[in-house]
């Protein structure tokens, strides 16, 4: 569950620090004081985009802190693992996220720098977020799909269906490919064996051209080579005062010193070492002198050979690599010109089986939807009927259709709010409310097969009043069972059921507006229903009717 949020310097906020618990967490407050900005900043550390503009005004950067406490952190553990960071200690997870007005952001995972792609993946993991208009998601036709496989548990025969689909699109994709070629397959055949045989035939190696302008540099300057190393060998070994004859002098010195005190007994030893070097040294300029010879025939062939890899490179590609690519795409291209006609026959008979596999898994799909279809209206249906829709009814009409990639049934969810009245497509409803209260319905039947642990609902109760906000009051106490639950509210019948309950107030302080958020004692919280019940001016008429309500609770 989510246990803290720290929120400094966003928007209206300058620093606030809000405690929540398990079960149903309410968020009051009137309007523009701010409500809003604590659903931001938590989004803000799920992954949502940030804008500069939310710093507070006078702030060089404004952030904001979740402390997540995990029953179960395995999920968790494992995307963490292979984004490379460390595991969660005793479930304990903690994002930061940070924005500054100059210089870059800031993420932090457990005090660990993290992407903005990590967020997102951990954001779909631990919250389900609801805003006043996401109710509108339940309208569109894969969402709906979406939900019926959850409630079905259908994910496994989904994953099998599309495994066969993506691979007859596959298939598909490559006879298209075939097909499109529209150039003459004789010139182009003519074409593409002349760019091959040109290619092949300069044999073009990955670090050869590097090997020859190193050896043609060499050989350029073959004299001045010879010259230099016959001066660096003469220094070592050849003249009276050479360094080797030196250091031979020094070793027999040395060996006689030794038998006098031990510790010169190292000195000879790195004096053998040095003798050793200067052979080593010696033998290799004298290799290198005597294999760098004039030789005219060479430095042709090395001429030769750079200037041809000048000519594939302005030809055909820009490096070797990119050029041995191309080789084998125009011999794969090649090749299939030369065997279009019995590429795609064999494409068109393996598409064909792929196909008949793709309606054989689809229509396994379609029988699992179909089973599930009838009791998810059906537990839909009971949803409403506590929420304020007594003759309402719930469908989940599916119909045969193309293959997908999601399956081959095309859903409606239909809806018909009272009695006597025809079922209707959800999205012909005209009434947010209405669809609000579906949503919410959604939310309790699809709970107990989530696993998302937080859930969030921001003024899903808009547009509704009376005795219907009591009863979504009571859908989200029932949903806090299982989830924690938090709900920003403008309805008194709603924020009665919170077992936690925070008001959000706005105040001005020497010029400056300042929005806090505090956790509401018995007391407190009768003053805040009576206040969203009747207003700023508590009667005893509104403080006895708040009274009544969470006694009702």
């Amino acid at each position: 569950m989510l246990t803290t949020l720290r929120v400094k310097n966003l928007a209206l906020v300058e620093r606030v620090n809000v405690e929540f618990r398990a079960g149903l967490n309410v968020i009051t407050g009137e309007t523009g004081t701010g409500k809003s900005i604590l659903i931001g900043a938590l989004s803000l550390v799920l992954g949502e985009r940030a804008e500069k503009r939310l710093i507070r005004a006078g702030a060089d950067a404004c952030g904001a802190e979740a402390v997540f406490q995990l029953a179960d952190a395995d999920a968790v553990n494992a995307l963490l693992t292979e984004s490379g960071l460390e595991p969660c200690e005793a479930g304990q997870l903690i994002i930061r996220r940070i924005l500054k007005a100059e210089g870059a952001n800031q993420i932090l995972v457990n005090d660990q720098p993290a992407t903005l792609q990590l967020l997102k993946q951990l954001g779909e993991l631990l919250v389900d977020m609801h805003g006043p208009y996401d109710h509108q998601s339940l309208l569109n036709t894969d969402y709906q799909l979406d939900l019926l496989d959850a409630f079905g548990h259908v994910w496994g025969v989904r994953e099998t269906y599309e495994v066969t689909h993506l691979k007859w699109r596959a298939l598909e994709d490559r006879i298209a490919q075939l097909l499109a070629d529209t150039a003459d397959p004789a010139i182009e055949v003519d074409r593409l064996a002349y760019i091959i045989k040109d290619i092949e035939g300069a044999a073009p190696e990955e670090g050869e051209e590097e090997r020859v302008a190193r050896e043609q540099k060499l050989l350029g300057q073959a004299q001045r080579v010879q010259e230099l190393c016959n001066s660096a060998a003469n220094a070592l070994t050849e003249e009276e005062t050479a360094a080797f004859n030196g250091i031979v002098a020094a070793q027999k010195a040395v060996e006689e010193l030794a038998r006098l005190t031990p510790e010169a007994g190292e000195w000879l030893e790195q004096l053998r070492m040095i003798n050793s070097q200067l052979q080593e040294i010696n033998g290799g300029l004298h290799n290198l002198a005597e294999k760098t010879e004039a030789d005219p025939a060479r430095l042709d062939w090395l001429d030769e050979r750079l200037a041809i890899y000048q000519r594939l490179r302005k030809k055909y590609a820009p490096t070797v690599s990119d050029i041995l690519a191309l080789l084998a795409r125009t011999k794969d291209r090649l090749r299939d010109l030369q065997t279009r006609d019995e590429q795609l026959a064999r494409l068109r008979a393996e598409s064909e089986a792929s196909l008949a596999e793709v309606r054989v898994r689809g229509a396994e799909l379609s029988e699992a939807r179909h089973a599930a279809s009838s009791k998810l209206a059906a537990a839909i249906t009971k949803e409403l009927r506590a929420l304020g829709f007594a003759g309402g009814h719930f469908a989940v009409d599916l119909q045969a259709a193309e293959p997908q990639p999601s399956g081959m049934d095309a859903i409606e969810f239909g809806f018909a709010p009272n009695i006597g009245e025809p079922m209707h497509p959800l999205r012909a409803i005209a009434s947010s409310g209405e669809i609000a209260r579906v949503m919410l319905a959604t939310k309790c039947v699809l709970a107990k097969h989530d696993r998302i642990p937080v859930l969030i609902f921001d003024e899903i109760d808009a547009n509704i009043g009376g005795e219907t906000g009591n009863a979504v009051g009571k859908k989200l106490a029932e949903v806090a069972k299982s989830h924690q639950v938090l709900c920003i509210t403008h309805l008194p019948q709603v924020a009665a059921h919170g077992e936690i309950h925070l008001a959000v107030t706005k105040s001005v302080r020497e010029g400056r507006t300042f929005t806090e958020a505090k956790l509401l004692d018995e007391r407190g919280r009768v003053n805040e229903l009576a206040r969203m019940l009747g207003g700023r001016d508590l009667t005893n008429v509104t403080l006895a009717h708040a009274r009544a309500m969470l006694g009702q609770a």
